[in-house]
Order: structure tokens, then C-alpha cells, then sequence
């Protein structure tokens, strides 16, 4: 007879688990009859022992299969995209009103920040009565007339995963390889895509450090997705510095809004066409950066983006007035160059890390987050600056908190020679 006790030990041990234990362990996961304490011994289990392929592929279908899988029946293709994080990483706000204005439907289920990466929902909390958890009927309705809706799991969506996600944020088993894809592609395959876009961070910011690691998890979720059936590449992306220049809840907010409005394009703006397009030509749809520029340009994107808030919610004509609705925080402070220089490197965790400090992250799992704090004209690597010129602004609830976030963030940018630049997508899976 399986019981966790059993499972855990097998893992200890190093000894495979078969696909029977592996979706009675989702299975107790989601019903609760498997405690916190053998979630967390499992999680570290698999983190330190790992899991084969084939198993890996058993425990992503079991979690996906812990709950409720919905199917679709819309006129045109049912896309996603997913990052595994990154700080000032806001392309899903872009990427999903993109892809609807192509004429694709993207039921885009997200999660909240991990360590020093912030999360889509946090996010989208700052939009005054966005909702981010609406019942199902709401969910298909929204994704049906706007093309796209950006919500949590419900808790009919890979229950398991929700029990694990949480234990893994509290119990450093947050970079396993293996739990990473089962909790990533058991949402997205739950949500009945019929193609997926997966961007796999790399460097400062990101969780994987190295491109060996990043490769590796590449690897395994692409043929774990394409064997379950959801046509799936990766875009392996640079993270060793913001991705826009912003860091903070509703920060982000407001870079993507400026990128879908046609105020600013830079790094986010070139990422999220470029992962759109790697969605479309998922679902077979070809000339995929064309038709992205253009749902931007043309401001169809951000008329879908309004249609998403609004029906989730969110303020009427929230795209002509986003400003309006964003909240601000008291202390707005330029930290300036102490020298004359060169950016030659920025420690992206550590920018993430002040940010959770001031609030916009969370250090334990019942922490609120506060939607205004954060960083924002964050300066790019290769910049040259002169002595006193700024290097971003905090923006924070208190002072003091100010004071700490900028001694942070001076040891996190460093000047000198930044080297050859590098591209911001550096390899593709498939």
C-alpha cells in the first residue's frame, strides 16, 4: 500500500518512484491527506535526489490531473506563455493582449512572486478591483469576448501544485529542476493549451545562474510538455539586469503600459514580441514578430488590456488614465553616482531583494505586499554616468526603509568594463 511515509523514503534512498505513487502523492497533495511535514520532506527529496524523466513527466501529468483540466471550443488558437522569473520581468501584460489583438485566445494562469522575483498576480493586485482569482464562468467569458484573461489557479486548477508551490517558497526548494517543471507546465497543461511559449531566465536575476542549468531545465519541460500533448519551445533570455527599468508591483504595472502604448520600447518591448511570435509559430501561425509590432502600434493590444481590466473588475478606461489609478508611494528618492563611469555589472537578485525589503515582495508566506514600493528608471549595463547623475530611484513607504534599499542597491552596481554585450535571447529549445 503507497502512503507518503513510503514515498519519501524511496526518495531518500535514491530509488525511482513509479507513476502509481506519483499521483497518489498528487492525489494526497490535493485532499489534504499528505501533511505539510511529508510535503516538505518530499519536496527536499526531489530536490536533492531528483526524479527520472519518465518521472518527472508522471508527477507534472498527476499534478495537472489533481484537479479540474478545461478544454475549449473557441476560433482561433489557445496559446501562453510562461517565465520561470526574474526581476522586472512585466511581459506577460504585454504578451497576452498582444496575442489576443492576433487573434489568439490566452487563458493565462499565473502565480505570485518567489524570493526575489516579483509574480504577475502581485502585479495586477495594484489595478484597483482587478480580480485576479474570478470564478470559472468569468474566467471563459473574459477569455472569449477580450482574447485573454491573466488570473491565479482557482482551487480546481492543480490543487496539488498550490500545496507544493507554497511549501517549496518556504523550504529552499524553490530551484529544483524537477519541481519547477511539474509546477510550471501542471497549471499551464491544466488550463487546456494547445501551444506554450516558455521563458527560461538566466543570469544575476534569475534563479538559474548558470546557461548549463538553464539549458537543462530547457530540456526537460520541452519534452515534458511536447509529451503530453501542448506543442512547446523555450526562449532561454538573459536576466542579468532588469528587464524593464522598473522593479515593484505597480511600477511594472506602469513600464508595460508605457510599452503597450507606445511610450517606450527597449528590452521589454523587444522580449515580448519576440515570445508572442514564438507562440503563434507554436500554433502554426506564421510571421508571428510582424503581427506582434503591429497589435502594438496600432494600439490593439492596449485596447484589449483595458478590456481585460474592465472585465475583471478593474476601472473603465483604465488604458487613458492607468496613471490615474496607480498608487504612489510618500518617499521617491534618486540614489546618485558616487563616481564618474561605466555600469559594468548589476546584482539583480540583490535589486529584487531590496525590493521585498520595502515591501514589494514577501519574505514569508503571510506577508502583504505594498503595490507602490519599489525601483524605477533603473540604469542599463554599458550606461556611461557622470558623479551625482542618477542610477535609479527608490520609491518607498518610510525613510529608513529608503536608507537600507539605497545601501543595497549601491553594493549591487558596480562600474568598470562591462565586456561584450551579450543578446537578450541567447539560445532556443524546441
Amino acid at each position: 500500500m503507497t502512503d507518503a511515509r513510503g514515498v519519501n523514503a524511496r526518495l531518500r534512498k535514491g530509488e525511482p518512484l513509479s507513476e502509481d505513487e506519483l499521483r497518489w502523492f498528487a492525489k494526497g497533495l490535493a485532499d489534504g491527506s499528505v501533511s505539510d511535514a511529508q510535503a516538505g520532506a518530499f519536496a527536499m527529496g526531489v530536490c536533492l535526489r531528483g526524479l527520472s524523466d519518465a518521472g518527472r513527466v508522471a508527477l507534472t501529468l498527476a499534478m495537472r490531473d489533481s484537479g479540474h483540466v478545461m478544454s475549449w471550443d473557441l476560433p482561433g488558437p489557445v496559446l501562453d506563455k510562461h517565465s520561470t522569473g526574474g526581476v522586472g520581468d512585466c511581459t506577460s501584460l504585454v504578451i497576452a493582449p498582444a496575442l489576443a489583438a492576433c487573434g489568439a485566445y490566452v487563458p493565462m494562469i499565473s502565480g505570485r512572486g518567489l524570493g526575489h522575483t516579483g509574480g504577475t498576480l502581485d502585479k495586477l493586485d495594484a489595478i484597483p478591483g482587478y480580480l485576479t482569482a474570478p470564478d470559472e464562468p468569468l474566467f471563459r467569458k473574459v477569455v472569449a469576448e477580450v482574447g485573454c484573461a491573466i488570473v491565479g489557479a482557482s482551487a480546481e486548477i492543480a490543487p496539488a501544485d498550490k500545496r507544493l508551490y507554497a511549501v517549496r517558497d518556504v523550504t529552499g526548494t524553490v530551484e529544483s529542476l524537477d519541481l519547477i517543471c511539474a509546477s510550471i507546465l501542471s497549471k499551464k497543461l491544466a488550463a487546456g493549451l494547445g501551444a506554450l511559449v516558455l521563458d527560461v531566465k538566466v543570469g544575476t536575476g534569475a534563479f538559474l545562474k548558470t546557461a548549463e542549468d538553464a539549458k537543462a531545465l530547457s530540456r526537460a519541460m520541452v519534452d515534458t510538455a511536447n509529451g503530453a500533448g501542448c506543442k512547446t519551445s523555450v526562449l532561454m533570455t538573459g536576466m542579468d539586469e532588469p528587464l524593464a527599468p522598473a522593479l515593484g508591483n505597480a511600477l511594472e504595472v506602469d513600464a508595460a503600459m508605457r510599452v503597450l502604448t507606445g511610450l517606450e520600447d527597449g528590452p521589454l518591448y523587444d522580449l515580448s514580441v519576440a515570445l508572442g511570435a514564438e507562440a503563434l509559430a507554436n500554433a502554426g501561425i506564421p510571421d508571428g514578430g510582424r503581427k506582434m509590432e503591429e497589435a502594438i502600434a496600432s494600439g490593439a493590444a492596449a485596447e484589449r488590456f483595458g478590456q481585460m481590466v474592465y472585465g475583471l473588475g478593474g476601472p473603465i478606461g483604465f488604458v487613458e488614465n492607468w496613471r490615474r489609478y496607480m498608487p504612489e508611494a510618500p518617499v521617491i528618492r534618486a540614489v546618485e553616482a558616487g563616481q564618474s563611469g561605466t555600469v559594468a555589472h548589476i546584482d539583480g537578485e540583490a535589486l529584487g531583494l531590496a525590493v521585498v525589503a520595502l515591501g514589494g515582495g514577501r519574505q514569508v508566506e503571510t506577508d502583504q505586499i505594498n503595490p507602490m514600493v519599489g525601483l524605477s528608471d533603473v540604469v542599463r549595463i554599458g550606461t556611461e554616468v557622470a558623479r551625482g547623475e542618477p542610477l535609479l530611484r527608490i520609491h518607498a513607504a518610510r525613510a529608513e526603509q529608503a536608507d537600507i534599499a539605497e545601501a543595497t542597491i549601491r553594493a549591487a552596481i558596480r562600474f568598470g568594463d562591462p565586456g561584450k554585450a551579450t543578446p537578450l535571447v541567447r539560445d532556443r529549445v524546441a
